[in-house]
């Protein structure tokens, strides 16, 4: 049973409103659970569609200049934060634990249907669509979501325009054994019978500290929903994370154009320096290079140089880069160029024009 609120004034950021999905009983024992949309203040004049954001792994909406970013070419802008990430966690509950990421499936569909019906989505070939954004962990969640649309729900997949990955998740950081049989095999035997047992890796604090302003960055946000340290990553989680690795690469078809920005690098350290300001500091870029060819549809992958693990939150100039590709690919990048292979065999086969002479 989903049942949700009215859109109310937002609890993070001020001018922004929030309605709160309630999804009732959790499937993974820490009931009961919700998600909350966001919606930005402002509206485009000329709508030509909607944005629909998903947040990654300690993270949830709050960058403000992204939302006026898409206003401002044009889309309503929308935010979801999942079950028991940031706004939707409630008391008692494991910071963004999951057990199966299909069960994001029930506030993703829930948000399209609010969207559409606010911003004038529609199925038609011409009627404006939702374009779903994602960043790490969502940017794994949102192409999953989409080919399954695409497969069991036709209707709301005709929704849905296009896909932004921003550094998405698409395989497991670290040493190659780290991604072998036998690791993947402990992983999922552990996360079965003990899912929320705690890894004994602790995450580096060093991407945290080069973004938050009270360390490095110059990036304000709550510390209760993203910690500088990351929450602690449980095997529930992961199994939930590497049978969704190997469903992507084992080939999706998400069916619409999709545009992955992602670091031309990545530098792994315990501790912050410069160098973590100019590189993905929490993902390896070469399996975002190596694997988002298997999302199906048309691809347009960029490396943007110096760019942070979230591309939009980079340093200004791999920033500026990133809101210009987004810019270009919204322009030209959504609907097929015209063939010219197909141009020139229609014009072969079209019968010269016979010139009659007067008489």
């Amino acid at each position: 049973m989903t049942e949700s609120t009215d859109w109310q004034p937002d609890t993070e950021l001020p001018l922004y409103s929030q309605r709160v999905f309630e999804l009732g009983a959790d499937p993974d024992g820490e009931s009961p659970i919700a998600a909350t949309l966001i919606r930005a203040p402002k509206r485009p004049r000329s709508a030509k569609g909607a944005v629909l954001y998903i947040h990654g792994f300690t993270d949830y909406f709050f960058h403000e200049p992204l939302a006026e970013f898409f206003v401002a070419q044009g889309y309503h802008f929308y935010a979801l934060d999942l079950r028991k990430c940031g706004r939707s966690r409630r008391a008692g509950q494991t910071a963004h634990y999951v057990t199966d990421l299909s069960l994001y499936d029930v506030e993703l569909s829930l948000a399209v249907d609010v969207i559409a019906e606010e911003a004038g989505i529609g199925p038609g070939p011409d009627d404006p669509k939702i374009i779903v954004g994602a960043h790490s962990t969502g940017g794994l969640i949102a192409p999953l979501w989409v080919d399954r649309l695409r497969r069991l729900d036709s209707t709301r997949h005709g929704l849905i325009g296009g896909l932004i990955l921003n550094s998405p998740w698409l395989d497991l950081q670290g040493r190659a054994a780290m991604r072998s049989p036998a690791v993947t095999a402990l992983i999922r035997g552990v996360g079965i019978t003990r899912g929320l047992t705690v890894l004994p890796q602790e995450l580096s604090p060093a991407y945290g500290d080069s973004i938050h302003e009270s360390r490095h960055g110059q990036w304000k946000y709550n510390v209760d929903f993203k910690p500088l340290g990351g929450f602690p990553v449980m095997f529930g989680w992961v199994r939930a994370i590497r049978n969704g690795h190997a469903l992507l690469q084992a080939g999706l078809d998400v069916a619409v154009p999709s545009l992955v920005l992602r670091s031309d690098k990545s530098y792994f350290a315990k501790q912050y320096s410069s160098r973590t300001d100019r590189a993905d500091a929490v993902l390896d870029v070469s399996h975002m290079a190596r694997w988002a060819g298997c999302l199906g549809g048309r691809l347009t992958s960029v490396p943007v140089p110096d760019a942070r693990h979230d591309v939009f939150l980079s340093v200004a100039p791999a920033r500026e880069q990133a809101y210009a590709e987004v810019e270009a690919w919204l322009a030209t990048g959504l609907r097929p160029p015209v063939a010219k292979a197909a141009a020139k065999k229609a014009a072969a086969t079209t019968p010269p024009t016979k010139t009659i002479a007067p008489v």
